[in-house]
């Protein structure tokens, strides 16, 4: 009976109940009704027990730091950059949206924090230019996606915590996927420029304005490199890596911009806390679900199952790319990480799939997921952003949506895209 746990978890979801109270609902119901009253206990325990962890730490301070220097003004610095580098093109704000998520991506690792700081001030100066608020919020949405694939990233630090995997190679296997994406989506946007006569975002800069735009944008810009320039020295573990991410961020926003207050901390703080709580919450009911997971023999059925359909490694991770992209629909990332990893992980092991390489599979189509209809998180954000209805958004999204797909099973199929980095490093054989 326990079988059940996941048509009832996604009925609740359908009906609209918030996904932490599904995640043990779900299972504390089918409990509860098989009379496994002591089993329930355990699983609210778990909820507690799986927040208890020092790996997870490191997610709060990350999105401190990301909230640090997004109030300090280093967000309008590297779009001031993004554009100095790519303004003068067709289509220029679009291209400087999809950069600045990019070199974002290395301040925060989330993709809610890239939609709402990026949004915010590149949505109104796109509309402005004449693009359609639609468009505006479908880029944004669309790049946004690059922030937990470009280390830091949230979500690769949850999966290194349920599969014991390293966070340091996971976060060299997420560079080139991440750097794919956004190529894609700037080839994307060129074409569509050419077509539908985007505008010129500004005159071409000349290399002494780049140079200037570079240099108030250094100090943000060593903020990835002081992170895996630490973790890969030995110098400080992933965990104290983002705390060392919140001391430079208010090293730069007291002391080197001037840009922050003693007055901005109360909400700065209680920003990324309320963040923070609610991806903690997740992970903790997460774990909890994944309980009864075990005690449902789920993953040995599904093993079963997804084994019974092909001997095949290739065409088994294209059938499960499709199983995640129609998960990471409605369930986010993180929740369906721990919930999948441990289940779909070690079937592919066995056939041979290196791990880290399944990793980034999974982080990278779940992550897509953030942008997709229905349930898409971003897509919400950046609704609320723009003030444009999410159904308008979702159709606008779609080329955009075409491209990361390529690039996932490019990443699929082609390991070397993931692997080279941290093979080069020593951390896969």
């Amino acid at each position: 009976m326990l079988i059940w746990f996941l048509p009832v978890f996604l009925i609740f979801l359908m009906v609209g109940l918030p996904v932490f109270f599904a995640l043990l609902a779900a299972p504390g119901l089918l409990l509860w009704l098989n009379g496994q009253e002591r089993d329930i206990a355990l699983l609210y325990r778990n909820v507690y027990n799986g927040m208890d962890s020092f790996p997870l730490m490191a997610i709060p301070f990350f999105m401190l730091a990301g909230e640090l220097m997004n109030r300090g003004g280093i967000t309008e610095r590297l779009v001031e950059f993004a554009q100095a580098l790519m303004g003068h093109l067709r289509g220029g704000l679009a291209h400087v949206n999809v950069l600045s998520s990019m070199l974002f991506a290395g301040l925060s690792g989330s993709a809610v924090a890239d939609t709402s700081a990026l949004g915010s001030m590149l949505i109104p100066a796109m509309e402005r230019q004449g693009y359609t608020r639609r468009f505006a919020a479908a880029i944004t949405a669309a790049s946004s996606v690059i922030g937990p694939i470009i280390p830091p990233s949230g979500i690769m630090i949850i999966y290194a915590y349920v599969m014991g995997e390293s966070v340091a190679a996971l976060f060299l296997a997420g560079i080139v996927p991440g750097i794919m994406v956004g190529v894609g989506l700037m080839l994307m946007v060129k074409v569509m420029a050419d077509r539908y006569d985007f505008p010129i975002a500004s005159a071409k800069t000349t290399w002494r304005q780049r140079g200037h735009a570079s240099l108030r944008a250094f100090f943000p810009l060593m903020t990835p490199v002081i992170i895996l320039g630490g973790i890969l020295g030995g110098v400080f573990t992933p965990t104290e890596a983002a705390t060392v991410a919140v001391a430079y961020a208010l090293l730069i926003g007291f002391f080197i911009m001037g840009s922050l207050k003693l007055a901005d901390l109360p909400d700065i703080l209680a920003k990324a806390g309320t963040t923070s709580a609610v991806v903690l919450l997740l992970v903790g009911a997460a774990m909890a679900f994944k309980t009864v997971v075990s005690l449902s023999h789920a993953p040995e059925i599904l093993a079963e199952f997804i084994l019974g359909l092909s001997q095949n490694p290739l065409v088994l991770l294209f059938l499960i790319n499709l199983l995640l992209f129609i998960v990471g629909m409605f369930l986010d990332a993180g929740p369906a990480i721990i919930i999948l990893g441990p289940i779909l992980g070690p079937i592919f092991v066995d056939l041979g799939v290196d791990p880290v390489h399944f990793a980034i599979i999974m982080s990278v189509n779940l992550t897509v997921g953030l942008a997709t209809p229905p349930m898409g998180l971003v897509l919400f954000v950046a609704s609320s952003v723009s003030g444009e209805r999410v159904e308008t958004i979702s159709k606008a999204i779609l080329p955009f949506l075409a491209v990361e797909v390529v690039v996932i099973f490019l990443i699929t199929f082609v390991p070397a895209f993931s692997m080279t980095i941290p093979r080069l490093a020593g951390f896969v054989n």
